[in-house]
């Protein structure tokens, strides 16, 4: 390895020695400052941090980050709805439209909804059912690309 990465790399650790929390979350900080919450929660049997930055762009989102509270590489990383942002009404297939809604708010809105791989590290899928509009129930196939919904799939009436 060339040396001049590893004292870059030497360099990163020394300007940082006051870091506080995870050192997963140096490069978060790094690029988003300060986070504005940081919240312990517990998913399973994981202890987790769940870190929060405000994104000027979306002033209803933030941008959270979740990392084993006892340390180590971060999980996963998404926006997810501003503490006492009011998140959209979602009562039908056609109030799934780009960028609505993020994947919690769908899941919770038409539950029971099955979590399905993505093709990306920061994708998602959800599959549910949901009426539309005239009250049909149809099978949804739903994409999130970093939390935020991207389309959807919508087929004819479950069996």
């Amino acid at each position: 390895m060339d040396p001049r990465v590893l004292a870059d790399a030497d360099i990163q650790e020394e300007v940082m020695p006051g870091e506080t929390g995870p050192p997963a979350l140096s490069r978060y900080r790094s690029v988003l400052g300060e986070p504005e919450s940081g919240t312990p929660r517990r998913i399973g049997d994981l202890d987790c941090e769940a870190w929060r930055w405000p994104v000027p762009l979306w002033p209803g989102l933030r941008f959270e980050v979740l990392a084993p509270a006892a340390g180590g590489a971060v999980w996963n990383e998404w926006l997810v709805r501003a503490p006492g942002a009011e998140p959209p009404a979602l009562h039908t297939v056609e109030d799934l439209t780009p960028w609505s809604c993020t994947v919690d708010e769908a899941a919770h809105a038409f539950a029971p909804a099955r979590p399905l791989e993505g093709t990306a590290p920061t994708r998602w899928g959800l599959a549910f059912t949901a009426p539309d509009a005239s009250g049909v129930r149809r099978e949804v196939v739903a994409e999130f690309t970093w939390g935020l919904l991207q389309r959807t799939a919508v087929s004819g009436p479950p069996p």
